[in-house]
């Protein structure tokens, strides 16, 4: 007894067993108000015994704690059974503990497996038994279990894998979430879609020997498919969340309370984009170590789509705003742009002959020269030599200048090599550029969070839009517009030629490292990068090849207004039941 006295005199208070937690969450919402991904833990609707599905309480009872309705906190049956068969092998092979006493270490107690957290967690079982009725117990217990990904709670994380309120649960639904209770790192379909779904047969299995549901039921339930929502899987929305939560720090500082973000992105674009950059990858042999990155924006900078690698769940990395890639001849904008500034023309004529300069001598894609071009002509067909030469005539400073009037913000070196992109930068810093000659001439700055909320409503912040800069003359920037759209028509770019009209420009780098398109169609720019994460050569794909060839195929998607179903759908996981 003396014993039971000390245990118990350190005991938590249960006055507030039922009170949510308030610890900070983050919660990013797309263009139309919906809840593209959460950050921190997550915590869902209060749901009372009677708004719960009945057959989430019955998968529960029949694979958690079958006794639950009977016993008074221990279940002597079940911890003998899980006793003796822990000894007969020598280790933990079987719990034995009840849901109340599941409950009472979720929300009291640590993990150790020591004496007295095992004596507490029976005494505030019995404590849970003698101060609440079951229907309470379990209500509370389906309200603060933890599912995995952050989630707390049956409406929790049916919002965060499956997008939708407990409430509306299906019968392999409720089955699956009642499976990850045993273990959600292990038993989550978001990490294991085979081993939750044989999880889940052994949840209806249950169901059937309690008598809960007969076994057609359950055959049925095991055959149909679930889908799991995109941004719990870790989907390629991913990219664009992350990209927006790494923002907040620097917007509001230190994050205290649970806050709401609304964002510019429009979901059906960024499946879109998604489709679009794994399709074509997915057509390239030898691509298996082959990334893309894809940016979408409205030409006033708001970012609809942002893809950061052909799979979030393989790599994180944020290729479209955390690489510094070489822009290859993409970067070529910049200096003709100078060149149209201090007076040049499309239709002026220069030499594409050997240049050589402190002994460094840029060669042509094809390698042959073809003597006097055009200006227009060697933009189209992106001649280096003539790059080269125009950036030294005009000084190359004021191609610097232009790139950062535009909004490239990363170092640019100052050699020669300068004018055919072998400075680094990222691909978002890039489209932006290239929406300011789409605006004719106007400033852009690039943002994907319209409003911070916190959870009383109040704002934090907003995206005011400032006064238009010009930072271009208008004149040049149409001249460049019909340059870069004979890019597409005449030029490397076409590939990209759509039955509307588009204006882009290519990029290739030395040793096929990196390639890029950067086009404008139906006011909207995007962005497309190609390449490896080593920088090791890719096997001839170039600026007009995969990049112009991904930015058609997610450009025919938006202008049809619609993701094909036939196509490869990665967002949705599973896409079918998995074989048994």
């Amino acid at each position: 007894m003396p014993l039971f006295v000390y245990y118990a005199y350190d005991l938590p208070d249960i006055s507030n067993i039922d009170r949510a937690s308030s610890k900070t969450t983050i919660m990013v919402m797309d263009r139309n108000g919906g809840v593209i991904s959460t950050y921190g833990d997550v915590f869902g609707e209060w749901l009372e015994y009677e708004e719960l599905p009945p057959e989430q309480i019955e998968a529960v009872i029949a694979t958690e704690d079958r006794r639950f309705f009977d016993h008074i906190g221990l279940d002597i049956r079940g911890f003998s059974r899980a006793l003796y068969n822990n000894l007969l092998t020598g280790s933990v092979v079987e719990g034995g503990s009840t849901i109340t006493q599941q409950l009472a270490k979720n929300l009291y107690l640590n993990a150790d497996k020591t004496l007295k957290r095992k004596i507490q967690e029976l005494m505030l079982g019995f404590w849970l038994e003698m101060k609440l009725d079951k229907q309470e117990i379990l209500t509370i217990y389906l309200n603060r279990a933890y599912f995995g990904a952050g989630a707390y709670g049956v409406d929790a994380a049916a919002r965060t894998i499956y997008g939708h309120s407990a409430r509306d649960l299906t019968l392999t639904e409720a089955a699956m979430l009642a499976g990850m209770l045993k273990g959600p790192a292990l038993y989550s379909p978001l990490r294991d879609v085979q081993r939750a779904y044989t999880r889940t047969s052994i949840v209806l299995d249950n169901m059937v020997s309690v008598g809960f549901i007969d076994q057609p039921t359950a055959d049925i339930a095991k055959k149909r498919s679930v889908n799991i929502n995109s941004s719990a899987a870790g989907g390629d929305v991913r990219y664009y969340s992350d990209w927006i939560v790494e923002q907040v720090p620097d917007l509001l500082g230190t994050v205290n309370e649970p806050i709401i973000i609304h964002t510019t992105l429009v979901p059906e674009m960024q499946k879109m984009a998604a489709n679009a950059v794994r399709q074509i990858l997915n057509r390239q042999p030898g691509s298996e170590d082959t990334q893309a990155a894809l940016v979408s924006m409205d030409l006033d900078g708001a970012v609809r789509a942002l893809i950061g690698g052909r799979d979030y769940n393989e790599s994180q990395f944020n290729r479209a705003v955390q690489a510094q890639r070489q822009p290859g001849s993409a970067f070529k904008l910049f200096v003709y742009l100078a060149a149209l500034e201090a007076g040049h023309s499309p239709k002026d004529i220069m030499r594409d002959s050997e240049i050589i300069l402190n002994g460094w001598s840029p060669k042509n894609y094809n390698g042959k020269y073809i003597g006097e071009v055009t200006l227009e002509e060697a933009f189209a067909k992106s001649i280096n030599t003539i790059a080269v030469k125009l950036s030294e005539s005009i000084d190359r400073r004021s191609v610097i200048d232009m790139s950062q009037r535009l909004g490239i913000m990363s170092p640019l070196i100052t050699e020669p090599s300068l004018a055919l992109g072998t400075s680094e930068l990222n691909l978002l810093e890039l489209t932006t550029a290239y929406s300011v000659v789409a605006r004719g001439g106007l400033e852009t700055r690039p943002y994907g969070i319209v409003e911070i909320q916190n959870s009383a409503g109040q704002i934090l912040y907003r995206h005011m839009p400032g006064p238009e800069i010009r930072v271009l003359d208008q004149e040049v920037s149409y001249t460049m517009q019909s340059m870069l759209q004979n890019v597409v028509a005449t030029g490397t770019a076409r590939a990209a030629l759509m039955d509307f009209p588009v204006a882009g420009k290519t990029g290739t780098t030395q040793d096929y490292r990196d390639a890029l398109f950067v086009g404008y169609a139906k006011d909207m720019i995007n962005g497309v990068w190609v390449g490896k994460d080593d920088s090791t050569p890719m096997q001839g794909i170039t600026g007009g090849s995969t990049p112009a060839l991904i930015w058609k195929n997610f450009m025919y998607r938006v202008s049809l207004g619609r993701n094909d179903a036939t196509l490869d759908t990665p967002n949705v996981r599973p896409r079918s039941k998995p074989v048994q």
